[in-house]
C-alpha cells in the first residue's frame, strides 16, 4: 500500500475507527520490523484523531522504555505500577483516565495532557508493552476507544 492515509473527520468515533483499521492492516501487511510497525500505528492514530500524544512503551529490564511515538518529547522510563502506564502494566488491564490530575501518582510528562488511555500489550499472557494515548481535552476516551485500540494492538506482530 502507498503510505497514504485517508482521514475521515466526519462520522462517529466508531465509524472513524472502522475506516482506519483496514488502512492500518494494509500498512502492517508484509512488514516484519516491529519498530517500523509501531511507528506507523502511532502516526496513523495521531493523524486520524489529532490526539496530543500517541506512542508505545516496551518492557525492558523490568521497566517501560519509550518506543515509537508521535507528539512532544516524553518520559523515557516508567517503573511498574507508577503513573497510568506503569499501573496499566501492573494491573494488566486497559485504563481510561478522564482527568489525569485526579489519577493518584500520575506522571506529568507534559502539563498539556488532560486525559489518557493506556492499553497493555500481551504476548503469551505477559505484558510486553503498552499503547499510551494522551489528549489535551478532559474525558476524551471511553469504552469505544478501548475496544478499537485493543483490536489495533492485536494487528501488530510482537
Amino acid at each position: 500500500m502507498a503510505e497514504d492515509l485517508k482521514i475521515v473527520a466526519q462520522g462517529t468515533k466508531q465509524e472513524q475507527y472502522e475506516t482506519l483499521i483496514p488502512q492500518i492492516e494494509a500498512l502492517l501487511y508484509g512488514e516484519t520490523d516491529l519498530v517500523a510497525n509501531l511507528a506507523n500505528v502511532a502516526a496513523a492514530l495521531k493523524e486520524q484523531f489529532r490526539w496530543f500524544w500517541v506512542g508505545f512503551y516496551l518492557v525492558k529490564d523490568d521497566q517501560l522504555v519509550l518506543g515509537p511515538f508521535q507528539g512532544p518529547v516524553a518520559c523515557t522510563r516508567i517503573a511498574k505500577g507508577k503513573g497510568v502506564c506503569g499501573s496499566s502494566w501492573a494491573r494488566q488491564e486497559t485504563l481510561i483516565v478522564p482527568d489525569v490530575e485526579a489519577f493518584p501518582g500520575h506522571i506529568a510528562c507534559s502539563s498539556l495532557s488532560r486525559s489518557e488511555i493506556v492499553i497493555p500489550i500481551f504476548v503469551n499472557n505477559e505484558v510486553v508493552g503498552v499503547l499510551d494515548v494522551d489528549s489535551s481535552e478532559l474525558n476524551e476516551f471511553d469504552e469505544t476507544d478501548a475496544l478499537y485500540l485493543e483490536q489495533i494492538i492485536k494487528l501488530v506482530n510482537f
